[in-house]
């Protein structure tokens, strides 16, 4: 006998998942889709959220790499870099915003079916 699961449920956790990430980009965040992965029986949320675990992840992981060298350089061309670069830190912004609101879209538009966030690692 297959489980039917609550679509409105679905389309909630798993938007609340992937949505954790415009809360702030510390901890936080990153607790809400662990605390859902962990209660919830569904296996698309559940799915949903190890994906925006994973995401969280290499968010922080791609800011940390691109930031601190691009933080030092500004520091020491006392701000021309930080200027230079200023490009690259917006591109960054804008693949972070807009794969978020594409994942948010994707829970509400397919919410039977897991969002796989292209070009990232997958730790989870």
């Amino acid at each position: 006998m297959e489980v039917g699961y609550n679509a409105d449920k679905r389309k909630l956790l798993s938007s609340v998942c992937h949505g954790a990430i415009f809360f702030s980009t510390t901890l936080l965040s990153i607790g809400v889709p662990i605390v859902i992965n962990l209660i919830s029986d569904d296996p698309v949320v559940k799915s949903n959220a190890k994906e925006s675990i994973n995401f969280h992840f290499n968010v922080w992981f791609w800011g940390t790499v691109i930031g601190v060298p691009i933080g030092v350089i500004s520091f020491l061309t006392f701000g021309l870099g930080g200027i230079l670069f200023f490009p690259l830190v917006a591109l960054g912004f804008a693949l972070h915003w807009g794969l978020t609101i594409w994942a948010l879209l994707h829970c509400f538009s397919q919410p039977d079916e897991p969002l796989r966030y292209p070009f990232i690692f997958r730790v989870f």
